[in-house]
């Protein structure tokens, strides 16, 4: 394995850097020179020569789409990369506290050991893979307050629970008795935060954190972001490919590709007058509820293809309670149609989906398909099964990591006994990877080779191979970067329209809803509480909760407004 790499020229780890001149009153508390960061022995780098500085209560966006080298750097910060990259000599990572500035590219382990979590905090994307699941949110606070505060057993539980309220969770002693996957997606993000407060750090970097996150809890963890920078006066480092939230929380921005930073400068300047033809790019990708939907294909006045009829559902726990999750839900899709369901987590959205396609069943209300019952437990269950299909939010988790794509896609041919031999079958799947966009060389290969948007334009491929008549998408593009998600919509606009194919679109993103779909169906704590077409529902909001979702989207700013920052 190669060992990591840090400047053949390097000063000794505990050894100070000559500070650089500055002016006090810009005087940047973290700054990144000529970071290059690459693998031995190939010439190409991930990261190329970026630059930038942050400074106290000052908040930096890094944007860019996957492979822009956005998460490297904040890992490089960190001195968290994998062993077989290495940072070339000559960049530098600079962190100024005390009066002092010490090179984190050659610091000790033992100094960095008090930087992460200390001087540096950071918030993760995804914060079930970021904690330990067989411990306590309050044990794993404390244990970071033991390892960067000098407090004793006590002190460190009242600072745990009072690090829980700052971040807006409520009952905050009895969530430190909960485990990480009793709290829902929001409230795990806010103890993550609480987790990277623990040791004060001056510099907090936020990794992706409200990617995943529905708009009001989004709006929710902004707003706390914005609050605590302001009130500790850290700097922060926001890394993101949504610029709907760099203009709500950013000061200044540096936009990268392909490892290089191509425009960087104030939110105001990069938002308004782009001056890159890749920012122009980003810009211009991302959904809008103030832009009008194309126009949408007529939909023939005729019985719905699915229809749902006062569909109830409750889950027992393993504690004895009971939580209901669908109450009396009702909704249509007629052929050729794009309906979106939108709701918070919690709302029943994804219980709509599975019950759709079996993998729950109903205690009340009837489901029809064509006009017939669904029942999977019926002799119509291999047709029903191929008739609705379903794309997941995480593709990689829903392909067979072992199989080769060949594999993949034909394997539900076989299971429904479509396209003949082996050779059909493998024609067949050429031409499905033609339509959503891959090269036929893809059947050789595994989805760990893709990156994240072609692995979903795979699952959309295998879902196809049955020549199903509704597709049900389930928060499909939520992860995926906003160039990326618009040639995603793209596809899915055009299978519906060449195979004249319904769609039910699960999503949290109202804007992605409204350039998509033509009806919407929004829920709330498993209920329907409006529905209509996009237009007249996002135009013209009837209930309170519609209204308040849409007041969570994030905006880009119009030319010469902003709303971020300061």
């Amino acid at each position: 394995m190669l060992k990591m790499f840090i400047g053949a020229t390097a000063p000794s780890s505990d050894m100070a850097v000559e500070p650089a001149p500055q002016d006090p009153a810009q005087a940047p508390i973290l700054r990144v020179a000529s970071l290059t960061i690459g693998l031995r022995g190939l010439r190409d780098a991930f990261v190329k020569d970026l630059s930038f500085n942050v400074a106290p209560g000052e908040t930096v966006a890094i944007v860019g789409e996957s492979g822009s080298g956005k998460s490297l750097t904040s890992l490089a910060i960190m001195r968290l990369l994998a062993p077989v990259l290495h940072t070339r000599a000559g960049g530098q990572i600079v962190l100024s506290q005390d009066g002092k500035e010490t090179d984190l590219l050659t610091a000790s382990e033992r100094q960095m050991r008090g930087i992460r979590g200390g001087d540096i905090g950071m918030i993760f994307q995804e914060p079930m893979t970021s904690v330990n699941p067989l411990f306590t949110i309050g044990a794993q606070i404390e244990e970071a307050l033991k390892l960067h505060r000098a407090l004793d057993a006590a002190a460190r539980r009242r600072e745990a629970v009072a690090l829980l309220d700052r971040v807006g969770i409520r009952e905050p002693e009895m969530r430190l008795r909960a485990y990480p996957h009793e709290l829902s997606g929001g409230m795990r993000q806010r103890a993550m935060i609480a987790m990277a407060l623990a040791g004060q750090p001056k510099v907090l970097i936020a990794d992706e954190p409200t990617t995943a996150l529905d708009v009001t809890i989004q709006a929710q963890i902004l707003d706390l972001l914005r609050d605590l920078r302001d009130d500790l006066g850290m700097a922060m480092i926001f890394v993101t490919h949504d610029l709907g939230v760099v203009a709500q929380l950013a000061d200044r921005v540096v936009v990268m590709q392909s490892g290089v930073c191509v425009e960087s400068g104030p939110v105001q300047v990069v938002l308004t007058r782009p001056s890159h033809a890749y920012t122009r790019k980003l810009i211009a990708a991302v959904p809008s509820l103030d832009t009008r939907p194309p126009a949408r294909a007529a939909v023939a006045v005729a019985a719905p293809l699915v229809q749902v009829r006062g569909i109830e559902k409750t889950f027992d726990l393993p504690n004895g309670h009971k939580v209901q999750a669908l109450r009396n839900v009702s909704l249509d899709l007629h052929a050729q149609e794009i309906v979106g369901v939108v709701g918070e987590s919690g709302s029943g959205k994804s219980t709509v989906a599975k019950l759709l396609v079996g993998l729950e069943e109903p205690d009340a209300g009837a489901l029809h398909f064509d006009g017939r019952p669904i029942s999977y437990r019926s002799k119509d269950r291999q047709s029903l099964r191929r008739a609705i299909q379903m794309i997941f939010q995480d593709p990689f988790a829903a392909l067979n990591p072992r199989w080769r794509i060949e594999h993949i896609l034909t394997e539900p041919m076989i299971v429904h006994r479509l396209n003949g031999g082996a050779a059909a079958r493998r024609a067949a799947a050429v031409e499905l990877l033609q339509r959503v966009g891959l090269d036929a060389d893809a059947l050789r290969r595994y989805p760990h080779e893709f990156s994240g948007g072609q692995r979903q334009r795979l699952s959309i491929a295998r879902a196809l191979a049955v020549q199903p008549q509704v597709l049900i998408a389930d928060e499909s593009v939520s992860a995926l970067d906003v160039t990326v998600q618009a040639q995603v919509l793209d596809l899915l606009r055009e299978i519906r329209s060449d195979l004249r194919m319904a769609i039910l679109f699960i999503a949290h993103d109202l804007a992605v809803v409204n350039g998509l779909c033509d009806r919407v169906c929004v829920m709330r704590h498993g209920e329907v509480v409006e529905t209509g077409p996009v237009s007249e529902v996002f135009q013209r909001p009837q209930a309170a909760y519609t209204k308040d979702l849409l007041a969570a989207v994030p905006r880009l700013p119009e030319p010469g407004v902003i709303s971020g920052g300061h």
